[in-house]
């Protein structure tokens, strides 16, 4: 199988070792810029952070999100497999489409998830285990808009010395978005005892809880239950 897979075994024997765990979550402030309101409808965020299955699931956990799909982002229709990505060749990174109500959350707030209980934005092209471009810190704009915040925000977040070192996610328009194979939505859902799940992103899910309290829903928003 791939290599994500061929590392399960070593989970296995450091699952019981007192420091196994995902990235300790940071408390950070909201962002000062906030996207302006919008009209009615849904907006979208796409957002790379390493392992989709993480990211994807701390966002389906997310109030306000209608639905979070798991998929590739920075390269070409073509090589938008899990087998070619994998390779590290392709430009794409491991992605999630956000699809959320302006409404009821903020670009803000879910770039304020991203950095802080989602992924390591320090991290430069790996997070945890997963090392290549494709696990890079990214974030794809859909408009200039949302170009301006998170730019304004990762200035913030460094000027502030949250983190021990600097931020390293790209941010970049997005030029498109190509959902993973089935097999690879909901799997944080599907598999919480699949060690890889719960030793990297289990941990990320509860300092959502901890952290984010207002903004978390218990039940995950499924792909499958938004699909059907």
């Amino acid at each position: 199988m791939l290599r994500r897979y061929a590392i399960v075994s070593a989970f296995l024997a450091l699952a019981a070792a007192p420091s196994a765990g995902a990235e300790p979550a940071v408390v950070i402030p909201p962002p000062a810029a906030e996207e302006s309101a919008q009209g009615a409808g849904l907006e979208t965020a796409i957002l790379a952070g390493g392992c989709f299955w993480g990211v994807q699931g701390v966002f389906q956990h997310t109030a306000g999100v209608a639905s979070a799909v798991s998929g590739y982002a920075g390269g070409s229709k073509m090589t938008a497999t899990y087998e070619q990505v994998s390779s590290g060749t392709t430009g794409h990174a491991e992605s999630v489409q956000i699809k959320y109500d302006p409404k009821k959350i903020s670009y803000g707030k879910i770039l304020q998830i991203f950095f802080s209980v989602a992924h390591d934005p320090t991290q430069l092209n790996r997070q945890g285990p997963d090392t290549g471009t494709q696990y890079r810190s990214a974030i794809f704009t859909t408009s200039d808009e949302q170009k301006k915040v998170a730019e304004a925000y990762v200035g913030q977040l460094d000027a502030a010395h949250v983190y021990r070192k600097p931020i390293v996610t790209k941010i970049s328009s997005l030029e498109g978005f190509f959902p993973a194979e089935a097999y690879h939505q909901d799997y944080l859902t599907l598999h919480p005892n699949q060690p890889y799940i719960a030793y990297n992103d289990l941990p990320k899910v509860e300092n959502l809880k901890k952290l984010f309290a207002e903004n978390y829903n218990e039940k995950p928003t499924l792909v499958r239950s938004v699909s059907n």
